[in-house]
Order: C-alpha cells, then structure tokens, then sequence
C-alpha cells in the first residue's frame, strides 16, 4: 500500500511562477527594531481614513445606494468611476470615452490580463533592465522568454528585437515600461525617449503597455507627457493608439481599496472586459463608489499633500547617501516616486549584504537582482523612502553605510 499520499500534477505555467522576493522579505522584517527601506509601501498617515469612513457611512446608510454597492456590478466597472477617470485622461492630453476604461483590482490585475492577452509561450516581452518585479510575476505563467529595453545606452534595432524573439521560439508581444518614477530606479523617460519607444513599437508592430502608478508623484521639475499621449498626437484617436495606460488610485489615496484602471482602444478593453469576466467577475462596487468620491472630493488636495510628505523624505535620504555612502557607491536622484536606485562597486553582493544589514544594523533593502529578468545585477539595491518616519532615515542610511563599508 502507498503511504505517501496523492502528489498533484501541476501545469506548466506554474514552472515560471516564483513568490515574490520582496513579499517574503516583509515577512522576514516585521519586526520591532527594524528599518525598512524595502517595501515600496504607501507612508498610512496619508491615508484620508476619515473621509474613507464617511464615503462608507453615507452609502451604507442609503438602502437604495448600499443595495447597488453590494451586489453584483458591470464588469467593466462603475460607470460613474470611469466617466471621472476618463476626464483625468483628457487632463493628460488623452481623449477617450467610458468604454476605453476598464476598472480592475489594482493596476497589477490589469498587468496580468494584459500577460493573459499578448503573451503566447516563448513569446518575447520587452522589459526594462532593471524592471518592475510584479510585472515579471504578472507575466510568467504565460510562459514568455525577455529581452531587455534600451534607451540613452543602446543602439538595438527592431529587426535585432525580431530576430532574438524568433531564436527564442515565438515573437514579439509587447513593450512594458514604468516611464515615471520607475519602480524600481526611480528615474523617468525623457521626451524623448517615449518618442523613441513609439518608432520602435510601430517598427515592430507591437502594443506598449504604460505602467503609471507614480506619476502624480512628481516633486521636481515639469510633467511629461504619457506615451498614450504622444501616440495620439500621431495616430489621431483612442481607438488608434497602441498604447495601454494602466494608471492606479494606490499611491495617492490607498492600496487598500484595490481600484486601477486601464485606458486603451475599445477593442482592447472588449477583450480584458473578457478575461475580468472569467477571473473576478467584478472588482467590488463598494470599493469603486468610495474611491470615486475621494476623487471626486480629494485628488488634488491628496496629491499635494502626499507630494509635500514624500518629498521631505527623498531629500532627507538624499542628504543622508551624501554623508555617509562608502566612495564607489551611486545613485539616482529621482525627482518624484518612492525609490531611489543604488549602485556598489562591481563584485559586491547585496543579496548577501541584505542578512548581514539586518542582523547587525535591523536595516532592510531589495537586492535588485529581484528586478533582472535574468537575475543580474548583483551590486545593486532598491531603497524606498516613502514608508519610514523622517527621524529613521537617517538613522538607517548611516548603519546601512556603516555595513557596506565593513563595518
């Protein structure tokens, strides 16, 4: 008789599905004493938690509202919730119209549907080298094979992109960037560059998805303009445009609530609309009212206010680099978002780095060989300084700096 018990057989996308590092990394630094430069974690003092309360009191308090908030809703999401998203695009140079909008849980269900949709296996995504680390797991159970994205330091042509996608067993699906304040280096797309990132879409005859998270974010110097933007200055409308801008409400007011969107050409939203269907039906319509009344009450207010927080916090971890950095040691200097980017002399190992910190200094980072594709860039981490209170770090970059310098 077999003892050992029934061994389930899993499919093969689960072969590319691994556990987010940073996740299990917060596991490992919950802890009293620890400094946590690790989570890309919104500051909750900014949560507006009394308006949060209120939007839910008043709904629940209405038997008509509270009966529609409760219950089933339209896939494609609150009707109002999207007309209000589609007057923040046209605020972004982006006319479109409700069915160009897709509600979803958080914008990193809009990255796995959109994986779902472009990604067939051996298919080749075009991804930023260092990249977005939920992106990569958003992509993996389709099975693709990457190939890195240049911008100011290369010379790649899309017959090159073509030619590598067809070694590797399929083609070209899409183009994915972060241009603002990218997750995890901090830096933003020049002009430029978008424009760049557009020829060679077009030349490759590909889709590019535009990760937007952080771009109310900015601190410093003049917005730019979004690819989806630029790309309808060319192309004309909506319906025309390659561009699939994912934008999210997490940054500014609170994850918690779980709402993003996706603006893009109706036939492309037709189809996510499809795969929202199969996987949750909805995102929950309570959740949609609530944040469409802080929206409708609070973004700017929000947005200035957790601008002003932020950016206390970047120039103190600037300052702090300066002082206490060992010499050979880089990094960005982002003028908005939540991280800064940090670069040791060639040899160094900030996966080994990240025990030691913790056990000696209780101080936390991201090695960001997390955000490789193909597990590089060893001597690299990702600091964030949105979660931890002023006093701390400066606290933290000193005992981080004491560690890297051996001490």
């Amino acid at each position: 008789m077999d003892n050992t018990g029934w061994k389930p057989h899993f499919s093969s996308r689960m072969r590319g599905m691994q556990a987010s590092e940073i996740r299990e990394l917060l596991k490992v630094i919950e802890q009293p004493g620890v400094i946590s430069f690790a989570g890309g974690i919104p500051d909750p003092a900014l949560f507006p938690r009394k308006a949060i309360a209120q939007a839910y009191s008043q709904i629940l308090a209405d038997p008509n509202r509270a009966a529609k908030a409760l219950q089933y809703s339209v896939s494609e999401g609150d009707p109002a919730l999207r007309a209000w998203i589609v007057g923040h695009m046209a605020g972004k140079g982006v006319a479109c119209r409700p069915e160009n909008i897709l509600i979803t849980s958080g914008s990193q269900q809009a990255l796995e549907f959109l994986g779902k949709l472009f990604i067939s296996p051996q298919d080749t995504a075009l991804v930023a080298a260092p990249t977005y680390l939920g992106a990569l797991q958003a992509f993996a159970p389709n099975e693709p094979a990457y190939d890195s994205l240049g911008f100011a330091t290369t010379n790649r042509t899309a017959d090159s992109y073509h030619e590598a996608a067809t070694r590797a067993g399929g083609a070209v699906s899409f183009a994915y960037v972060v241009p603002d304040f990218a997750n995890p280096t901090g830096e933003t797309l020049t002009r430029a560059e978008r424009l760049d990132l557009l020829e060679l879409a077009r030349d490759l005859d590909i889709p590019i998805v535009e990760d937007s998270p952080y771009s109310a974010l900015r601190f410093d110097g003049d917005p730019m303009p979004t690819i989806q933007a630029l790309d309808l200055a060319s192309c004309g409308t909506i319906d025309a445009s390659r561009v699939i801008h994912c934008g999210s409400f997490s940054k500014v007011f609170t994850p918690g609530l779980r709402v993003g969107w996706v603006c893009a050409s109706s036939e492309i939203i037709e189809h996510l609309t499809l795969i929202k269907q199969a996987s949750d039906l909805n995102s929950p319509a309570i959740n949609q009212q609530v944040m469409l009344h802080l929206a409708q009450t609070l973004f700017d207010e929000q947005i200035a206010k957790t601008c002003e927080r932020y950016r206390i916090k970047r120039d103190l971890m600037l300052a702090a680099l300066e002082r206490h950095m060992p010499e050979g040691t880089t990094w960005s200097r982002p003028e908005g978002g939540m991280f800064i980017w940090l670069t040791l002399p060639e040899g160094q190992d900030t996966v080994a780095l990240l025990q030691k910190s913790i056990a000696q200094a209780g101080v936390a980072f991201v090695p960001g060989n997390a955000f490789f594709a193909d597990k590089t860039g060893h001597n690299t981490m990702r600091l964030s300084f949105s979660l931890p209170k002023p006093e701390e770090i400066e606290r933290g970059i000193a005992a981080l700096a004491s560690v890297l310098s051996g001490g």
